[in-house]
């Protein structure tokens, strides 16, 4: 089993593999750097699905592996503040799409206000901490829940939740 991940952001490919090699153990996987076809800074859960649906259909396209793993984080506002949003898609080569989201932690206003003026949410998250590269270690998440979850296990939960058509094909249905 080739996996490709349409990332070369070491969360996201770590996430996978503690997920995927689960079931595959002897999964061979590749991190590719995609287009995610979205905002750098995705705003809502459609755009961010839309994101993560595009990166593992491009990882799949560029690497012709056996299953590609799309994941996008993105922020959407709400009635009470923002939030973090995240979504994962996972593609095959019969074309079967499983799609999982969530990931919402409420986002502190001065990192909100940073985020709405045009920075991407991992900046705004380096202005707050003081560190570089939040994004790449537990991100948000990491820091906000100190460390209760992180970047990395979210995104363990929402491909789990993307394998769901692979794991009951016969509740979903052919592939399109």
């Amino acid at each position: 089993m080739r996996i490709a991940v349409g990332s070369t952001n070491p969360v996201k490919l770590r996430a996978a593999r503690v997920i995927l090699s689960q079931l595959y153990p002897a999964a061979t996987f590749t991190a590719i750097d995609v287009p995610s076809g979205v905002s750098d800074q995705p705003w809502g859960d459609e755009e961010t699905r839309r994101g993560a649906i595009n990166r593992a259909r491009a990882a799949l396209r560029e690497t012709n592996a056996d299953l590609a793993v799309g994941l996008e984080g993105g922020v959407q506002d709400t009635e009470v503040g923002m939030f973090t949003c995240a979504w994962c898609a996972i593609v095959d080569r019969e074309g079967r799409l499983g799609v999982g989201g969530s990931s919402c932690t409420q986002l502190p206003d001065r990192v909100a206000q940073q985020v709405r003026a045009g920075d991407e949410l991992g900046t705004a998250m380096d202005a707050l901490t003081g560190e570089t590269g939040i994004k790449y270690k537990g991100g948000a998440i990491g820091v906000l829940t100190g460390g209760l979850q992180t970047r990395q296990s979210a995104y363990e939960v929402i491909i789990s939740m993307a394998l769901s058509p692979f794991l009951r094909p016969e509740w979903y249905g052919k592939a399109t």
